[in-house]
């Protein structure tokens, strides 16, 4: 933050979008109770079927719990652990920075909380204090999951390294594994115990407020963590692997002091911002098919339908856990007595069985809770087939998306083969052509998945949903949404599997462990096994290519979830335009209107604003990083071959500034401009402009998707070409080896800086848009909000400006 509180321009400026916000903003938070978001009261079966449910998930936190140990427990050299003890103390310190940063945004959005509801509300301070209460709790709940997930994973770093030289190739998966389970399944079980406390505890008048509330703030933090994780790991990916072409060295030398930085930035990006975006997705799902069941499905059916949804939350814990271990005993048949295999088919087949289990349990969970003899009411028995097929498509969904993204991405796919086949013969520009090929090519494929998975759920939409709900459709696509996150602590743990690869990669070379005096002797006495370095090495190297695989397929899901569910969400502002302007919304939402035309050029502008602002922040951070790395690199033969602390602890202060800059610059601009177009949408003397401000939403999540898939598997394309380069062919230092670099180095940030963020960017737009445009059209502000629009649009402006021309690399020096 020192970057932040040193800048008065910055400074200046965010006092006043404070003032502004709370003089005129605060009415935002009403939507829930405006809308009438008046959660039921449950039957006592519904809520004992509930309470069990979150006896579900302390079993399922005691798993976590259970397997966080089983992973400390595991014996490593300490060479290996004094690298890894190194790079979790980075990890805190930068998570305490963005901690304080994290402060100052709530106090933003907790003023505007105590405004509201404590004085223009005349709420009673308890009720004000609980509604705050739940928005801390979401940020903490992002903040607290992703501290939890460096620490599992710089544990299992350094166990992954060791064991990798114990040639049981087996073992190093599993432990890998093991800790992304972890993780997995105690996100979800965190995030669902607090939604079913807000839904069972939290009284009736205050519950639809604390669900907004707790979203709020899920949002809040998974935008920062993931933006700023997703710049910092960039920074640091790119200074250290330019280093390999610069001066020839190897990868992850500990004499390059952006090896360190690397490693912290591994788990900033790939661990820290990944499980609180997670957290947050499902949070934020869950919270808008609460709202669309209360706003939308018939009085007397509410109860029941969210009963039915936060059991088919719980059931999803079970189902991963089980399909987990019947993957582990599958896996153990087939590999535990092979020296080598392919690292990518137990991951696979443990989605794939998660996906079939959890779709067989929806089914039968769905036909006891809704069908014949359950005691329903007779217009809900009919539907629990509907409901399964369509939430079984979303599911499906997150097992196909993955194979299908395989195909541009992985070692073994060819175009990855066709990147490499370039680079040997047009080197660079060649290899940035074809990785770019690959992503439009994803985008296409997998846009067409979207579409049939979505088609066949509008399609059973109407076989009898309309009868109990206005807008059948739209739940339906929710329910895919959700769908999609019915495999959850899976869909986690191989995306949390990457990074513990890639550090241990890294570990192996820090601790320079061949170099160890009589280390093989010392090894065998206290460890009980003959290490094998050529074969550890090949095998980290296969493993980490494994791993930025399935780092690249769960992208596409979380983004997925994002841009499906946002309809769901898009669905209940839609409602309060109704509601309040009088108006059907069929009669302005239609591209005759020019405000539907203007709303979605405005989005699509937005997001390519987005991807060259956080692109920028990495060039001029990496910029300075390379800067700094080539003026204090000792490459001479008397130099220590250890690496540095104090360099190293440089590169990643220079990492954190640049990344919590490029952040505040990018979160303000997003910020203004959401409250910009949805005042500028609101109605004078005619309706036809509130349509500016919805399709404004749907352009950025269409637009945000297919922008985000082409980058995040351009990106993993460039990065398994490497791999190839380096495992397979076993060509470091050559030619074609450094063509794949540069490939690489550019293909960073679109895969885990750009394309990752843009999934929270997308749920913290249309969430807080909901509650910026509940004040854009209601009849005390509407006079007033084109200017307060006009006044926002000008400040969003600025920060455009600042995100490129106060962050670009200088002309002269």
């Amino acid at each position: 933050m020192e970057i932040i509180t040193k800048n008065k321009v910055v400074k200046a400026t965010l006092e006043s979008l404070l003032s502004l916000a709370v003089m005129s903003l605060t009415p935002a938070i009403a939507a829930a109770s405006e809308a009438n978001l008046k959660i039921p009261n449950l039957s006592q079966e519904q809520n004992h079927l509930l309470l069990l449910g979150i006896v579900v998930c302390i079993l399922g936190m005691l798993f976590g719990l259970y397997q966080f140990m089983k992973v400390k427990k595991i014996r490593a050299h300490q060479s290996m652990l004094d690298v890894a003890d190194t790079i979790y103390e980075t990890c805190k310190t930068y998570l305490i920075q963005q901690g304080k940063l994290l402060c100052i945004l709530f106090v933003f959005i907790g003023l505007c909380i105590a405004f509201y509801f404590g004085f223009l509300q005349k709420m009673p301070l308890s009720g004000v204090m609980l509604i705050m209460a739940w928005t801390i709790l979401g940020i903490l709940g992002s903040y607290t999951v992703a501290w939890y997930g460096i620490r599992m994973n710089t544990l299992a770093n350094s166990r992954t390294a060791f064991v990798s030289l114990e040639k049981k190739p087996l073992k190093l998966l599993n432990i890998a594994l093991d800790a992304g389970m972890s993780i997995g399944v105690l996100l979800v079980c965190v995030e669902l115990i607090m939604m079913l406390i807000i839904l069972l505890f939290v009284p009736r008048d205050l519950a639809g407020a604390s669900f907004i509330g707790f979203a709020i703030g899920e949002s809040l933090g998974a935008s920062a963590l993931r933006i700023a994780g997703g710049i910092f790991t960039k920074i640091a990916d790119i200074g250290s692997d330019l280093m390999k072409i610069v001066f020839g060295i190897k990868e992850d030398d500990p004499r390059n002091p952006g090896v360190i930085a690397d490693c912290t930035g591994d788990n900033a990006g790939d661990s820290v911002g990944p499980t609180a975006d997670g957290f947050e997705t499902y949070g934020v799902t869950g919270v808008a098919l609460v709202s669309f069941i209360v706003l939308a499905v018939q009085p007397d059916l509410t109860g029941i339908l969210l009963t039915w949804i936060f059991v088919m939350r719980i059931l999803m814990i079970i189902t991963s856990v089980a399909s987990f271990y019947i993957n582990k005993t599958l896996s153990q048949a087939r590999f535990s007595s092979k020296d080598d295999f392919d690292f990518e088919q137990p991951l696979t087949s443990l989605i794939w069985i998660t996906s079939i289990f959890s779709i067989i349990g929806t089914f039968a969970v769905s036909y006891y809770i809704l069908g014949p003899k359950s005691g329903v009411p007779a217009e809900l028995e009919n539907l629990w087939l509907v409901l399964s097929i369509i939430i079984s498509c979303g599911t499906l969904g997150a097992a196909l998306i993955p194979e299908f993204t395989k195909v541009f991405t992985s070692p073994n796919s060819k175009h990855v083969a066709e990147v490499v086949k370039a680079s040997r013969e047009g080197g660079p520009s060649l290899n940035i052509l074809s990785g770019l090929v690959a992503g439009n090519f994803s985008s296409f494929w997998i846009g067409m998945v979207f579409f049939l998975l979505m088609f066949v759920a509008y399609y059973a939409s109407g076989y009898g949903l309309s009868e109990i709900m206005i807008y059948p459709s739209i739940f339906a696509f929710g329910l895919v949404a959700f769908g999609m996150l019915g495999m959850g602590p899976v869909t986690i743990a191989v995306d949390s599997y990457g990074p513990v690869t890639d550090n241990a990669q890294s570990i192996y070379e820090l601790s320079l462990i061949e170099t160890i005096p009589k280390v093989k002797e010392q090894i065998q006495k206290e460890f009980n096994f003959k290490p094998d370095f050529d074969t550890a090495k090949h095998y980290l190297e296969a493993n980490d290519g494994a791993g930025n695989t399935f780092k690249a397929t769960a992208k596409p899901v979380l983004i997925g979830t994002a841009v499906v569910g946002a309809t769901t969400m898009i669905f209940s502002l839609i409602l309060v335009i109704r509601d309040v302007l009088g108006v059907q919304p069929e009669e302005i939402l239609t591209l005759l209107n020019p405000y539907t035309i203007f709303g979605l050029l405005a989005g699509g502008c937005v997001i390519y604003w987005f991807t060259g602002a956080s692109i920028q922040s990495v060039t001029t951070g990496a910029y300075r990083a390379v800067e700094y790395i080539k003026g204090n690199i000792q490459l001479d033969e008397n130099a220590s071959q250890k690496a540095s602390t104090e360099k190293s602890k440089e590169v990643v202060k220079i990492c954190t500034q640049y990344a919590q800059q490029g952040m505040f610059n990018i979160f303000i601009t997003i910020f203004s401009f959401t409250l910009a177009f949805s005042c500028l949408s609101a109605p004078i003397s005619r309706n036809d402009s509130v349509a500016l401000f919805i399709s404004y939403l749907i352009s950025i999540a269409v637009f945000g998707l297919f922008q985000a898939v082409f980058m995040a598997n351009a990106g993993g394309c460039w990065d398994n070409s490497k791999k190839v380069v380096e495992v397979d062919l076993q060509e470091k230092g050559t030619d074609l080896h450094e063509a794949t670099v540069v490939g690489d180095t550019v293909g960073d940030p679109f895969k885990d800086t750009s394309s990752v963020a843009l999934n929270p960017i997308i749920k913290f737009t249309t969430l807080f848009g909901l509650l910026a445009m509940e004040i854009a059209i209601s009849e005390s502000f509407r006079n007033v909000a084109p200017y307060a629009g006009g006044l926002f649009l000008l400040i969003g402006l600025y920060f455009v400006w600042r995100s490129f021309y106060k962050m670009r690399i200088p002309t002269k020096e």
